[in-house]
């Protein structure tokens, strides 16, 4: 269109105003004629075929999403007889809200584990711990292996788990064991639930090996004595690691069943301090007094259970806290980002018309259709 004199000196004086200038490109284009006239002043009259149809969701900011719980997992150490202090802890963090969502146990820590995934509560392990009779889980049969058989123990526990296999359960659980041909750390996540409970707590000279598919499996405390790890890779964001095991603290052993206790201890004393510096809370029942095989001590041992767990719900909320302030960071920042994305789209897909009126006037946006982030 061409232009008169007279009348571009008005326009020249309009462009003084962003208005003026929204005008002046109306008139500059025939298409965009019938829109300026007829379109609501806070409307751009010339947006986009494109952007006018696009549904408003794509025009907003994101939607607010609500941060994920904190998963909470916790890794049962082995101890034998000390293990009854699993049960201690795990009742208090139950009463404080703070019932793991997946469990890993090694050794005791499988035993007690296993049961606790298939779906029963705290005060209902408490139950089972103090009706316990070592009968049901000890079947003497001497060999070369070991002194114990170790299918009591198995058959103990699937009938308490409702022989569901482990990917069955209640709670997602694996059991830790060693595999004796290679010293290879073994994670049970699938099968027989008994038996990988069996082959987890399976003491070498104590229990004979557990022969499963080509390989023989001993206790996973030989390798893994705090399945810290094994918890991690349940998807835990936050794991409590439930330390029992014996320290070598200058005395000699009275049994040789104490003896090979002690050894594995010491083995796996190194092994232990580097996998729980992992674990975000390590809860320690001061149960280092009671003999692997004296379950006369198991009231004792639960109350030990239950004194660390409580000792340690400080430093529980504190470190939950922190996860939930960096998840919602996190989410903060994907929003943030997000928005700006979505801001940029929308200038990108408005109209020539209207990417020519901001690069005159230098203010992107000026029609209000994409709302700076």
């Amino acid at each position: 269109m061409r232009l008169n004199a007279p009348f571009g000196i008005s326009v020249f004086h309009r462009l003084r105003s962003p208005q003026g200038v929204m005008r002046l490109l109306c008139l500059m284009g025939a298409s965009a004629i019938a829109g300026c006239a007829s379109a609501p002043p806070d409307v751009p009259a010339a947006m986009s075929a494109a952007a006018t149809s696009a549904p408003m969701s794509a025009l907003a900011g994101p939607a607010s999403a609500p941060t994920p719980a904190i998963k909470i997992g916790i890794a049962l150490g082995g101890g034998a007889a000390k293990g009854f202090a699993h049960v201690g802890v795990i009742k208090v963090l139950e009463a404080n809200g703070f019932a793991p969502s997946v469990v890993a146990g090694t050794s005791a820590g499988s035993v007690v584990g296993a049961l606790y995934a298939s779906g029963m509560s705290a005060r209902e392990l408490q139950e089972k711990a103090v009706a316990l009779d070592e009968t049901r889980i000890r079947d003497l049969q001497l060999s070369s292996g070991g002194l114990l058989l170790g299918q009591k123990l198995e058959d103990y526990v699937n009938e308490q788990v409702g022989r569901k296999t482990l990917e069955r359960l209640a709670k997602p659980f694996v059991a830790v064991a060693t595999r004796l041909e290679d010293g290879q750390r073994t994670v049970f996540a699938q099968g027989n639930t008994g038996q990988a409970v069996r082959a987890s707590s399976s003491v070498p000279g104590v229990f004979q090996p557990v022969t499963i598919g080509k390989y023989h499996f001993v206790d996973g405390g030989v390798v893994s004595p705090v399945p810290v790890d094994a918890a991690r890779q349940l998807g835990a964001d936050l794991v409590i690691a439930v330390d029992i095991s014996s320290k070598a603290r200058g005395q000699t052993p009275a049994s040789m069943v104490g003896t090979v206790s002690q050894s594995i201890a010491i083995m796996g004393q190194r092994l232990s301090e580097a996998e729980v510096a992992r674990a975000d809370v390590i809860v320690r029942p001061q149960v280092l007094d009671i003999a692997g095989t004296d379950f006369t001590q198991r009231a004792h041992a639960i109350l030990e259970g239950e004194k660390a767990a409580a000792a340690a719900l400080p430093q529980i909320r504190e470190r939950i806290a922190q996860l939930r302030a960096a998840r919602e960071q996190a989410a903060r920042v994907a929003r943030q980002n997000a928005a700006q994305a979505q801001y940029q789209a929308c200038l990108d897909q408005r109209s020539r018309l209207q990417k020519i009126s901001e690069k005159v006037t230098g203010l992107a946006g000026l029609d209000g259709a994409c709302p700076v982030p």
